[in-house]
């Protein structure tokens, strides 16, 4: 239970209605985080104590400062479906794609540096920066070009590979565990909710700064 000195962590997540975003949610609030769910439609999530949601537009740096300020870090699933655009300058999309992500974290890590905010965790296709027989170039130039914007920036920054996501996995599946679950979702359960532990264990133990990182069946981090 907080009392009156533990410190408010609080964290923006762009990506909250995709699986990961569910599981990063539920973990963050069972470790009495706040979470700030930044989307284009405030209602897409219930009402749950420690959770708000803002609009935002993840390609507008401006914007990006507005959602982000007071907060103590940043989580983008670049990969995550319904990241918030109102960008006139971005065409709506599913998933962004390799360009559309390159633009998104410019547009970040402007929109954090003007704020004062420096803790990002970057989740997504960045397997191309560890394996150079992947043959999407696209992905792969997209990839490179986002670390080294990084690590020109002032952000204490974490990328992430991005695990595999299951479609229509909410935060009730990760807020409680359940022994009817339907076929074939304990699996995926336990390996999105293993990211979320290890993203949030990363934010509690500041490590990993400047590294890139995937989270493996052992529960250990590899670079």
């Amino acid at each position: 239970m907080k009392n009156a000195e533990t410190p408010v962590v609080k964290v923006v997540l762009y990506g909250a209605m995709s699986s990961l975003g569910s599981a990063l949610m539920a973990e963050m609030l069972r470790r009495q985080h706040e979470v700030i769910a930044i989307l284009d439609d405030l209602t897409a999530l219930p009402p749950r104590p420690g959770l708000r949601t803002k609009t935002g537009d993840v390609f507008d740096a401006e914007r990006v400062k507005q959602s982000v300020a007071g907060c103590s870090a940043v989580i983008c699933l670049l990969d995550a479906p319904g990241l918030p655009m109102n960008s006139e300058h971005v065409e709506k999309s599913i998933v962004p794609g390799p360009v559309e992500q390159v633009l998104a974290v410019d547009a970040l890590i402007d929109g954090m540096q003007a704020s004062g905010i420096v803790r990002l965790f970057l989740v997504g296709d960045f397997e191309a920066l560890d394996d150079p027989e992947i043959e999407d170039r696209l992905q792969r130039h997209a990839a490179e070009e986002i670390r080294e914007a990084l690590q020109s920036s002032s952000l204490h920054w974490t990328l992430v590979n991005a695990p595999r996501g299951v479609a229509g996995l909410t935060i009730e599946h990760f807020s409680q565990v359940s022994s009817s679950l339907e076929p074939g979702l304990a699996e995926p359960l336990e390996r999105l909710s293993r990211v979320a532990v290890g993203i949030a264990d990363e934010l509690r133990l500041n490590l990993h700064v400047g590294e890139h990182v995937t989270f493996v069946a052992t529960e250990a981090i590899q670079r």
